[in-house]
């Protein structure tokens, strides 16, 4: 496979990773000239084959969604597309140490430089959720020690591509996601959010300071249940040298209820700040606490204060032709160009309201759009309000039980959800719940199914279990018991029983 061309411009050169979830690859860049990395994925090898094609639509998807976040932390993606029957991903090459091998080679790692790589994380992971992304799979070969200190984090969106819900079983058998690292309520089947990367967060950082994670084990089942049912050994019994504060910090991490874990990545970085090294002193090269300790300057540097800007004199802007941007907006999407669509559609919703009131069928046609161009493009939470203002307008008009009104809630709760709010969502899914079962019987047991999940996420597993096999029980009356969906909830409830033995 050495020689390979990918994409008709990116030569493979040397194998440097590989797992069940594909290869990747050093390569040359033969359009720009430049060293990169490669990752190659097979669908048809994850999934089953009926599974492959809509992987395939959400890598597209996740890749696309992923390029917005812009983090220094965050390892540049420059192409993705596929290749014969690979998908593949092409990123900057990194030079440095995975965080798994910088271990292994400075064991016991110093505290000071777990709480660098720490405090380095949550930066990333807050403008991860922000956008909102979960990482779903954060461990250390998925973080690069580069030479000047600052880490790197890898494969974000991957998990997501190979599928929503990360401990779901391969053909193969092969759970999704790493076990070690994985969330209590990932391994239950649950929702999972910000609060799920804050765990595997706090399993890293136990694993910095002990050498060892919090939860091994045999097989992967075996280390899913102590995740749900052990309590984790505090790192001070192995390493009395560890600041309290520190010892805290995980153990808040690593709570079993998402609701009792820290609210952000923000408030873990500021209960570590004050442990971090004050700047001034001398370090080496691979040492994670450089960037506190000696940091960068700020971009653009300049030597002294820059003049200020003039204003030009404004410019009456010309009137936007509304009719000639929703042709554009048409194109766009037809075209799979879903960011430029919601940038057209966003500048041109103010014109189309002032032209034609904030009320009239056009714009509110155009605001629908935009809401639900939002929600194809991973902007929830730019989607949220728009949701919100139009169920607000359509209830007004037609009521509560109105198709129209049901459909935006609907898709706010979905919005919430994708943003780690799983209370919100679970009283929107509630609330709509009700209007469903009298008219729309698929759509309540698809509502019914969200909440079942969004229970687990909050930690209510006996509810959840007891919506599960509400939900089965009507769903085998609806469609038989050898329907794909009653079949898929006798799996989750056997899941969940064997962790609640």
């Amino acid at each position: 496979m050495n020689g390979r061309v990918v994409g008709g411009r990116y030569e493979l050169s040397a194998l440097i990773g590989q797992g069940g979830m594909g290869q990747v690859w050093t390569a040359y860049d033969g359009r720009l000239d430049r060293r990169v990395a490669v990752k190659l994925l097979r669908p048809d090898h994850m999934a089953a084959a009926t599974a492959a094609d809509e992987m395939r639509r959400r890598f597209v998807r996740e890749c696309r969604v992923t390029a917005q976040v812009c983090h220094p932390g965050l390892v540049t993606v420059h192409d993705a597309g596929s290749d014969g029957d690979d998908l593949y991903l092409v990123m900057q090459y990194v030079e440095g140490a995975d965080l798994a091998d910088h271990l292994a080679e400075h064991e016991p790692y110093p505290w000071e430089w777990a709480v660098g790589v720490a405090a380095q994380l949550c930066s990333v992971l807050g403008a991860v959720h922000a956008v909102p992304i979960v990482h779903r799979d954060l461990k250390p070969r998925n973080v690069m020690v580069k030479p000047d200190g600052t880490v790197t984090v890898l494969d974000l969106g991957v998990a997501s591509v190979i599928d929503t819900d990360t401990t779901r079983l391969t053909h193969t058998g092969s759970p999704i996601g790493s076990p070690a690292y994985m969330a209590p309520e990932q391994a239950m089947g649950g929702a999972v959010g910000p609060y799920t990367d804050l765990y595997a967060l706090g399993v890293l950082l136990h694993e910095l300071l002990s050498g060892t994670v919090p939860f091994a084990g045999s097989t992967a089942l075996g280390v899913l249940h102590r995740h749900l049912h052990e309590p984790p050994l505090p790192v001070r019994q192995l390493r009395p040298e560890i600041p309290e504060a520190l010892e805290a910090i995980v153990l808040h991490l690593l709570a079993k209820d998402p609701q009792h874990r820290p609210s952000g990545a923000q408030d873990v970085y500021e209960a570590l700040r004050p442990l971090l090294p004050s700047p001034g002193g001398r370090t080496g090269p691979l040492d994670p606490t450089r960037p506190f300790v000696r940091p960068h300057a700020p971009w653009p540097d300049r030597a002294g204060v820059p003049p200020q800007p003039v204003t030009p004199p404004a410019v009456p802007a010309p009137r936007p032709d509304v009719a000639a941007a929703v042709d554009e907006v048409k194109r766009l999407l037809g075209e799979g160009s879903i960011t430029r669509a919601v940038d057209v559609l966003g500048g041109i919703l103010p014109a189309a309201a002032a032209e034609h009131g904030e009320r009239s069928p056009v714009v509110r046609i155009l605001r629908k759009q935009y809401a639900a161009t939002l929600m194809d493009d991973g902007q929830y939470r730019r989607a949220l309000p728009e949701l919100r203002r139009l169920a607000d307008d359509r209830t007004a008009e037609a009521g509560p039980s109105d198709p129209g009104t049901l459909q935006f809630r609907h898709d706010a709760a979905q919005c919430l959800e994708q943003l780690g709010e799983p209370a919100a969502a679970l009283a929107e899914y509630r609330a709509v719940l009700p209007y469903y079962e009298t008219t729309d019987r698929d759509r309540a047991f698809q509502v019914r199914h969200r909440i079942g999940h969004l229970l687990l996420a909050v930690g209510d597993h006996a509810a959840a279990q007891g919506q599960f096999r509400s939900l089965l029980y009507d769903a085998e009356l609806a469609y038989g018991p050898y329907h794909p969906f009653p079949g898929e909830l006798r799996r989750a409830l056997a899941r969940q029983q064997r962790f609640s033995a």
